[in-house]
């Protein structure tokens, strides 16, 4: 049978009378069953006893009831009215002792009570208890005075209804008195002990424990101490501890005469919420802190955080204002650290971190924001923009105007203004500097644009008529120019004119220099205009350039490029016939009896010492011999290390041979003749990798293999024991003993196999070289259709079979796709097997 849960209301009411019988006691139940649920319109069975003394103490009245519950599952009986089962109800000594209620319980209404429960009864009915104070003799009178040593509770009101359980009232106008009043009269009495104890048991949001009211001026609730706590409110869960409220006036109210007005603290260090939260849905000050004295109006301390915090999320708003209608400063900070800033604005967002602004000033002396250094002979910096994130690509300090400027004084009215303000001085109004390696544009001690279709991005002027000094002086000390200009588009990179009688460029080198008086160099590898041009329209020479000098040994023009292209053009020397005849180069050796060449080609690089390419139909190179000689003659120097002839084809959309040879004669159209004591005859590659060759005795090796009727890959491996111990089909595994090596399976689902030793490879992988003989190895199939051993050890093999490694040697059988891990599926069958004998089917091998 369930368990019966029974949730009991004792004396949750009373109707008797002094002289009247029967006397009864009321009596109210839920019900619930052993899930906790209600148990609606049944009948049950209940035998009530009265225990004196303690809860196994001797009855003094027992009797039976019966009742139904409602559809609340709550049951509601008289005690004393049932059939008496022993003793007397009416004549029980409530005064003498103490009592327990014992409940004996049927949920179905019989006589098989399974549920037991005792309840002390802590306040006897008052009714009763006159009756039988009042047979004893003695009588309950205005005012009453007792003393009683019990730990129990001595009087105890129970209201069903809507109206006070207890209720003082006091209708005197002397002060100091109270309607109900509580007295703990120890004077070390425990801790938690109160004079008056409120207690509320809803749930509820609402509950109130203790309600003070007070309908004037004075107090809802007053505690008084002289060193305790007067209101003590705490909150155990998620409630309040003391909660203030007010509809129009103030809902908490600290004042003190000598003492701190009100104290709030936090003791748990791990306790990481707000000491104080104060928030308002309308439009006034959260916080109004006001001070008529001398002190702060908010003194905040703090040690790793921030003493004060603003923060807010419109942008009209600010996170802290401070502000001052004299002659103060709206908001100071001040610090004695060496490190840290007395004022800080820092910026999370795409915002500000400090804005100061003129709001209202018209006269043009306010100012947005005024650094200043050198009260009380103080030195430093008045003002000062870092940017110590090497990846903001951001300016770190910026400075906009959209005023006109000033033509007349172009001292106003600028977007900044720098003045050293001393006729003595050697320092610069503006000091600008960077250290960066690199000579970026824009990476300079000072960078000015012009923006607009007009303007400077920089004037220097030497306003002074009688002054000597240069408007512009560029200094270099380190190997860089001391002037580097550049015109983006059309404009002359330097413009320079004279209105005298001076040099509009005037380049020379001292007599102690040993550099150029001029350079031209381009360094745009994008501009294709020549550095310097001479033209001339007559048959006269462009430009002639000779060393007179019979025992000379420097070249009359010398071209150098330092590309590291050799595109078109690209050449120390180049010269091109732009008309239908003429060479674009022509060396001519005019001394019949001279032996020197007409053209020497050299390098000592890796380039080649000529090149010839023909556009169109002609040769790269023709060469023809009028004598016995060779029109071509390739040959290495018996130091030499290169080749005597070399052809190469790099457009992969050419299908023309790269060498090709014709012979009309009788002779052999191609003769190689190795002479040498080793190497090979031939030796083929591609993508520069050998991929065949013909060795000296003329046997052929191909890494590729040859064509054949073989469906898979293989590679080969190294196998534990001889290879003459193993046969094609065998599943193969990684060997734990030995480093590359694979053996035949022997363990069923197998996370070691590997693959298959392979019938007939179409494709035969190995990491040796061509040269390696390769008897010692296997050929394991690693993807593919393979010819597989197979057994009936995992059951039936149908077409699409999952296969594993079986407890056979090297033989597969099906898998369990429940019992199949990752990595032992050899892989799929390709033919139904059904022989109880082992045999072998193609298997689509895919090791998973």
């Amino acid at each position: 049978m369930k368990r019966i849960l029974l949730a009991l209301g004792i004396m949750l009411g009373l109707f008797m009378g002094l002289a009247q019988a029967p006397e009864k006691m009321s009596y109210q139940a839920l019900m619930r069953n052993g899930s906790g649920q209600l148990l609606t319109n049944q009948s049950i069975g209940i035998r009530v006893s009265v225990l004196q003394g303690s809860p196994a103490g001797t009855v003094v009245y027992s009797e039976r009831l019966t009742g139904n519950t409602n559809a609340n599952g709550l049951i509601s009986l008289e005690i004393g009215t049932g059939t008496v089962l022993s003793g007397t109800f009416s004549t029980i000594s409530w005064p003498t002792g103490s009592y327990y209620l014992k409940t004996e319980t049927d949920p179905a209404g019989g006589t098989n009570y399974t549920i037991t429960g005792t309840s002390q009864l802590l306040s006897v009915p008052y009714a009763m208890y006159a009756k039988s104070a009042g047979s004893s003799g003695g009588s309950f009178s205005i005012p009453y005075v007792n003393t009683v040593n019990n730990a129990a509770t001595l009087f105890s009101l129970t209201n069903d209804g809507d109206g006070t359980s207890l209720e003082g009232i006091n209708s005197t106008t002397t002060s100091s008195i109270a309607a109900v009043r509580g007295i703990v009269s120890n004077t070390a009495p425990g801790g938690f002990s109160s004079g008056v104890r409120g207690i509320n048991n809803g749930t509820g949001g609402l509950g109130v424990g203790v309600w003070g009211s007070q309908n004037g001026s004075g107090w809802g609730v007053y505690g008084v101490t002289p060193a305790g706590i007067g209101v003590y409110g705490n909150a155990s869960g998620a409630g309040y501890g003391v909660y203030a409220n007010s509809n129009t006036g103030t809902g908490l109210n600290a004042t003190s005469t000598n003492g701190i007005a009100a104290n709030i603290a936090i003791s748990n260090n791990a306790n990481n919420n707000n000491v104080i939260n104060a928030s308002t849905l309308g439009n006034g000050t959260v916080v109004n802190v006001s001070s008529s004295g001398t002190g702060a109006g908010v003194l905040s301390s703090t040690g790793s955080g921030f003493a004060v915090q603003g923060i807010t999320s419109q942008q009209t708003s600010a996170g802290i204002v401070g502000d001052n209608s004299g002659n103060g400063e709206a908001i100071v900070g001040r610090t004695t650290s060496g490190i840290a800033g007395a004022v800080v604005g820092r910026n999370d967002g795409a915002g500000y971190g400090v804005r100061g602004f003129i709001a209202t000033n018209t006269a043009g002396t306010g100012v947005g924001v005024f650094g200043q250094v050198g009260l009380s002979n103080s030195t430093g910096r008045a003002g000062r923009f870092e940017n110590t994130n090497t990846t903001n690509d951001r300016n770190a300090f910026e400075v906009e105007s959209n005023g006109n400027g000033n033509i007349p004084d172009n001292t106003q009215g600028n977007a900044s203004s720098f003045l050293v303000n001393n006729t003595n001085s050697v320092a610069a109004a503006v000091r600008g500097e960077v250290k960066t390696i690199f000579g970026n544009f824009g990476a300079a001690g000072i960078f000015g644009v012009s923006s607009g279709t007009g303007g400077f991005g920089g004037l220097f002027y030497s306003s002074n008529i009688n002054g000597n000094g240069a408007a512009l002086v560029a200094l270099t000390d380190g190997n860089g120019n001391a002037i580097t200009a550049n015109a983006g588009k059309n404009g002359n990179a330097i413009e320079a004119n004279v209105d005298g009688t001076g040099r509009a460029m005037y380049g020379w080198v001292p007599s102690f220099g040993t550099g150029k008086a001029a350079e031209f160099q381009n360094f745009n590898d994008a501009n294709n205009t020549t550095v310097v041009t001479v033209k001339t329209i007559g048959n006269g020479t462009g430009g002639d350039f000779l060393v007179d000098n019979v025992s000379g040994t420097s070249p009359a023009v010398h071209g150098k490029v330092t590309s590291q292209f050799a595109n078109f053009g690209t050449a120390g020397v180049y010269g091109e016939s732009a008309g239908t005849g003429g060479f674009g180069g022509l060396f001519y050796s005019s001394n019949a009896s001279g032996n020197g060449p007409a053209l020497i080609a050299l390098t000592e690089g890796n380039g080649n010492g000529i090149t010839a390419n023909a556009g169109k139909n002609g040769n790269g190179i023709e060469s023809s011999a009028d004598g016995t000689g060779s029109a071509v003659y390739g040959w290495v120097p018996n130091f030499g290390t290169g080749r005597a002839g070399f052809f190469r084809n790099f457009n992969a959309a050419n299908s023309v041979p790269v060498l090709s040879v014709t012979n009309a004669g009788t002779g052999t159209g191609l003769f190689i003749n190795h002479t040498g004591p080793s190497g090979n005859i031939a030796v083929y590659q591609s993508a520069t990798l050998n991929v065949a060759r013909i060795d000296k005795t003329g046997k052929g090796f191909f890494n590729g293999g040859t064509q054949s009727s073989g469906a898979d890959v293989a590679e080969l491996f190294d196998v534990e024991g001889n290879t003459s111990e193993y046969e094609t089909g065998d599943i193969l595994v990684i060997s734990t003993d030995s480093d590359r090596t694979v053996e035949k399976s022997s363990k069923p689902y197998s996370t070691l196999v590997a693959g298959v030793y392979a019938t007939k490879p179409g494709v035969l992988l190995t990491e040796e070289n061509i040269d390696s003989e390769l008897t010692d190895k296997v050929p394991m199939g690693v993807i593919g259709v393979i010819p597989t051993k197979v057994c009936l050890e995992g059951g039936v093999i149908k077409r699409g079979d999952l296969l594993v490694t079986s407890s056979q040697s090297g033989v597969a059988m099906k898998g369990n796709s429940k019992k199949i891990k990752i990595g032992q599926v050899i892989g799929k069958a390709l033919q139904d097997y059904n022989q109880p004998e082992t045999g072998k089917i193609k298997v689509l091998v895919n090791i998973k």
